[in-house]
């Protein structure tokens, strides 16, 4: 199936998952490694994002990714800023639920939604912000394919250092690493 793998299901995301969302949203420690800005949001901010970003805007589509053993939501992964002239996305991905953390959880859930963006959207590229202290996401990154592009050379500052990278995917790099590991 399109949206499931051995262990998650990928379902849209819908008006009765903003406290959920809210409460990853809110935890420094979720959000340490995937948001600029660590900030603490009030629940009608973040109800107004995900009405006008998430749900309503025509250049993002939002998956909650759920353990399909207990139908419990464990995070989300997005595809934002959707560019359908240049065939072009940018994809986020948090894990919520910090006990699925480390288990490849995280892995499937994102390949799904990879194979969405290139096989039924039929883009041409997704690119991603990965933030160069985090070697696990990294790793992950490069294992279905995506590869640095650049770097936004010191953009975030976090823990007294600063840090960013910029990685994308390819298509046709995509499709030439399925078959490879087919």
């Amino acid at each position: 199936m399109l949206f499931e793998s051995s262990r998650v299901r990928l379902r849209k995301m819908t008006e009765e998952d903003t406290e959920l969302y809210h409460r990853w949203r809110n935890d420094i420690e979720v959000m340490q490694s995937t948001n600029p800005s660590l900030d603490v949001y009030s629940i009608e901010a973040t109800k107004e994002f995900v009405d006008t970003v998430i749900l309503n805007s025509p250049h993002s589509k939002s998956y909650i990714i759920m353990d399909k053993d207990n139908e419990i939501p464990i995070g989300i992964v997005s595809l934002i800023n959707m560019d359908y002239k240049n065939r072009n996305a940018e994809c986020i991905i948090d894990i919520g639920e910090k006990e699925y953390w480390g288990q490849g959880y995280g892995s499937e859930g994102l390949k799904l939604l990879i194979d969405f963006a290139f096989y039924e959207m039929n883009l041409h590229r997704v690119s991603l912000k990965v933030f160069s202290f985090n070697d696990r996401a990294i790793r992950l990154y490069n294992r279905i394919g995506f590869q640095e592009e650049g770097k936004s050379r010191q953009s975030l500052f976090r823990n007294g250092d600063w840090h960013d990278i910029h990685m994308g995917l390819l298509q046709k790099e995509y499709f030439e690493t399925q078959i490879k590991t087919t």
